[in-house]
């Protein structure tokens, strides 16, 4: 018998007890010897049993588990929001159940209904570039699953969220790369379903209309990864060349590091020749070449942040509390490729 198997029964049936006596022996209850508590509770320590957890929880109506559903877990963003999770929930006794929808619908879907089925308190969901129909997390959230967007939400949902100031931060982003010069700006953008996408788009205009600038519809194209960066390369580097581009804000940092080392395989200087801004400031950032000036997107923050408003309601379920949003501030970090 492995040890990690055994069982309340197995227990009862091996020292020839009730599965109630053995279950109050375990409990400390008064109406148990001190001889039958001792002699059930070595056995047990000496089986590694452990109780039910499962059961455990049908019985008490919580599982003490939070369900996670994230784009992507390499992502830096997305790795420090789990540890701003994990952090608070674990010191709160909570665990958490971890789905990575790997930016596709049908598996976001799919992890919904696999966090509604292992019965979990709550979900913090971030939900996927490709998700436009929200009716499973509309089924979950109206089904009474206590729920809170991040980074990035669904406004259809009224729930709690947590979000960055995705304007404000292309808004410095831009601002930035006029300050240094910067004229012709390229924003390589995300797609605009998603409020990042749209809100870092409408940032970048606003500082261009802030100085002057006549906004190019042209000089605002789709490319959010660095696989794109590679499928349009010539199509930017023709861009750039026609409209004298001397800027590039980047959605994030991975696609600005990539049109970074396209613009230097093509014989362009950076940042004497293009210089390039990205929002995100994960660890690449800093050893790009040259290293990268960024937004910082606070993930451990909104990571914590996400956590404590799941737990208000988690823990005041007979209280009612209005939904919030949470907005976190970015700010700009300098370095050598502006």
């Amino acid at each position: 018998m492995k040890s990690n198997h055994v069982t309340l029964k197995d227990i009862a049936r091996i020292l020839e007890l009730s599965p109630s006596t053995v279950s109050r022996a375990l409990k400390d209850h008064p109406d148990i010897n001190e001889e039958t508590k001792r002699l059930v509770k070595t056995f047990a320590e000496k089986v590694n049993y452990r109780p039910n957890a499962l059961a455990l929880s049908l019985r008490r109506q919580k599982t003490n588990t939070i369900g996670l559903i994230i784009p992507e877990i390499v992502h830096h963003f997305f790795s420090s929001v789990i540890s701003g999770i994990e952090d608070l929930a674990y010191g709160e006794g909570y665990n958490v159940m971890i789905c990575q929808s790997n930016e596709n619908y049908q598996r976001e879907v799919i992890d919904t209904q696999a966090l509604i089925d292992h019965r979990v308190d709550g979900i913090l969901v971030s939900v996927s570039k490709t998700t436009k129909d929200f009716s499973h997390l509309k089924t979950a959230h109206e089904n009474g699953i206590p729920m809170v967007f991040f980074d990035r939400i669904c406004e259809d949902i009224l729930t709690d969220r947590v979000i960055t100031d995705d304007f404000k931060g292309a808004h410095i982003a831009t601002s930035h790369l006029i300050e240094r010069g910067c004229r012709n700006i390229l924003h390589l953008a995300a797609p605009q379903h998603l409020i990042i996408g749209s809100q870092r788009k409408e940032g970048y205009i606003k500082a261009l209309q802030d100085n002057n600038i006549p906004v190019d519809e042209d000089l605002i194209v789709k490319c959010d990864t660095r696989e794109y960066v590679a499928s349009l390369r010539e199509h930017l580097l023709k861009l750039i060349q026609e409209k004298k581009v001397t800027g590039i804000f980047a959605v994030n940092d991975s696609t600005a590091i990539a049109a970074m080392q396209t613009l230097q395989n093509a014989g362009y200087k950076i940042p004497d020749g293009i210089k390039v801004i990205g929002f995100g400031d994960g660890p690449n950032a800093e050893i790009a070449c040259p290293p990268l000036t960024t937004v910082e997107q606070k993930g451990y923050e909104t990571g914590r942040e996400a956590m404590r408003l799941l737990l208000q309601r988690l823990e005041n379920p007979g209280i009612e509390i209005n939904y919030s949003t949470k907005v976190l501030t970015p700010t700009l970090k300098q370095r050598q490729s502006t």
